[in-house]
């Protein structure tokens, strides 16, 4: 592993000064290509245009139809966490519109991914006159044509990317189909869905219909939520969308679920950055979808009884807890694998007993570990077939590289979907062997050198006039996410002690120009040596009400 400085423009970084952001963050932001302060000013006003994406007209006059005819309208959810914020938004939305809507979660474990003729089997017995998929959908060519045989409308909301074949839907909005303008091709499922209650609303004030007007921006929390969870690219737009959501959970205005998943994770939502979005409420709220049934996320997020919301969120957690133990085992039966293959490169895993809910975190895991692309896979339900998740690595595209095992050996994989960095799959438990040399040879193909060499990205040096409890809190009150990565230091330390602290980290002093410095090292027992090029995080450290900073070493140089 090799620790690099990003490199900026000059002018860009005095541009940034010159706006009046402090020095240091004019050097981050400048990292990350900034050029000017309009790219980090955020309002609703700034916001891309709903009229930019195709089909989202037709949507809003589909919907307005349905609303003003009485009919009964069914969202189809997804499982994880930009599904279930993606479901909470149309809820509330269309229920404040006067819309007659429920909705629906698949099953993971009997039924899959997506609105698959099973699941609309299952749909049809609450007699809806339209389906409306969140989060997915795009790939639902099956499902469609089900509704359709039954008298079914449908209208797809997704973000995915389309594959060769478009379901017969009444209407697709999706900023990644072909013919669509809409410059932010990385807008989460949630942020599809915010953006046609956006274009709804429009339709329903020129219908002359709106009873009264609805304050959309009060979703705005939920879908900051789900856009962090689910990993898209921070594009300006959605930093924008996100920097609402933020500003309402910090002045106290978020939903009570949300306000809910945050007290159950020990946070102040006064306090509360993108951060704890994705790495203490997202992974709360998908622990329903991995273990149990998203119906308790969705419902802790469309409930406006606080102690619904709460007694919801302490059940998440408790799912949450749940998660993270049979993470913690199915990782050491992989690391053992590691061991016992040795110089051997493998991407894919299997055990018999590991939870399908669960493998894409482990592959998330593993891929971290190995700087590689990583599958892992579960037995389903059925008992005959292999649910897989995989996760890939900066510059390597997942879903294009399954998209090259399918057509060079159909019937293979069953099914496949997901993005460049994550995708899904079913194969038969029988083919994973010649699944497994496919993968590889694939791998071979498709990964470039330059995402075989495991190289940290940093900020550079952090002088000490900057480790102060104001900067820290600057930092961590920015709008960080995949793409627009978290202030990550580097510097080159001499190790004064180190200690293990709760039983699976390192707690160190560490000394630099003389001076000295507390620091942890989460998640790691390996001792370090005497002097280390590290990357690290310049964080608030909270303890008896006494807040002081502390460098997270995330990266040692190897």
């Amino acid at each position: 592993m090799k620790i690099v400085e990003r490199t900026y423009q000059e002018r860009d970084r005095h541009a940034l000064m010159e706006a009046g952001f402090h020095p240091l963050l004019a050097r981050i932001y400048a990292g990350r290509r900034i050029r000017s302060a309009t790219e980090l000013t955020y309002s609703p006003a700034a916001l891309l245009p709903p009229l930019l994406l195709k089909g989202i007209e037709q949507a809003a006059a589909l919907l307005a139809d349905c609303i003003q005819a009485g009919k009964r309208l069914l969202i189809i959810a997804d499982y994880d966490a930009d599904g279930a914020t993606a479901c909470a938004v149309g809820v509330r939305a269309l229920r404040l519109f006067g819309a007659n809507v429920d909705y629906l979660v698949p099953d993971r474990f009997k039924l899959g991914y997506g609105l698959s003729p099973e699941l609309v089997d299952v749909a049809a017995a609450r007699q809806p006159n339209l389906l409306i998929t969140v989060d997915n959908g795009i790939a639902s060519v099956e499902g469609v044509a089900r509704a359709r045989a039954l008298g079914i409308g449908t209208l797809i909301t997704d973000h995915h990317l389309p594959g060769a074949e478009l379901p017969q839907a009444d209407c697709i909005v999706n900023p990644n189909q072909i013919g669509c303008s809409f410059p932010s091709k990385a807008l989460a499922g949630v942020g599809v869905m915010f953006y046609v209650t956006i274009a709804l609303r429009a339709e329903l004030r020129k219908r002359g219909v709106l009873k009264s007007e609805v304050n959309l921006g009060s979703l705005t929390d939920l879908v900051a939520l789900g856009t962090i969870a689910d990993v898209v690219p921070l594009d300006v737009n959605n930093r924008n969308l996100v920097s609402q959501g933020l500003k309402r959970i910090r002045a106290g205005r978020a939903q009570p679920g949300i306000h809910a998943l945050l007290r159950a994770a020990g946070r102040n939502p006064a306090e509360a950055t993108s951060f704890d979005l994705g790495f203490l409420v997202g992974p709360r709220l998908n622990a329903a979808g991995r273990l149990a049934d998203m119906s308790l996320g969705i419902e802790c997020l469309i409930t406006d009884d606080e102690a619904r919301a709460a007694n919801c969120a302490q059940e998440l957690d408790r799912l949450n807890r749940q998660r993270r133990e049979i993470e913690a085992g199915m990782l050491e039966q992989a690391l053992e694998r590691l061991q016992s293959l040795q110089a051997q490169a493998s991407s894919v895993f299997f055990a018999p007993e590991w939870h399908e809910g669960v493998v894409g975190i482990l592959a998330s895991r593993l891929k971290d570990r190995l700087h590689r692309p990583v599958i892992c896979f579960a037995r389903s339900a059925d008992g005959h077939s292999l649910k897989g998740s995989g996760r890939s690595v900066p510059g390597h595209h997942l879903r294009d590289c399954l998209d090259l095992i399918a057509k060079r050996l159909p019937g293979l994989i069953v099914r496949f979907g997901g993005h460049a960095q994550a995708a899904g799959l079913t194969i038969a438990e029988s083919e994973l062997e010649r699944f497994a040399i496919a993968f590889e040879r694939a791998l071979e193909e498709t990964l470039p050198a330059s995402a075989r060499t495991r190289m940290v990205e940093t900020d550079g040096s952090l002088a000490h006039a900057d480790t102060t409890l104001d900067i820290a809190r600057l930092l961590e009150d920015g709008i960080w996410g995949q793409g627009f990565p978290q202030p990550l230091f580097c510097d080159t330390f001499a190790v004064e002690s180190q200690r293990i602290v709760g039983e699976r980290h390192l707690k160190l002093i560490v000394m630099k120009d003389g001076r000295r410095y507390e620091a942890m090292r989460f998640g790691s027992l390996d001792p370090l040596t005497a002097k280390v090029r590290a990357a690290y995080r310049l964080a608030v450290n909270e303890f008896n009400g006494l807040k002081s900073i502390q460098f997270n070493l995330e990266h040692v140089e190897s």
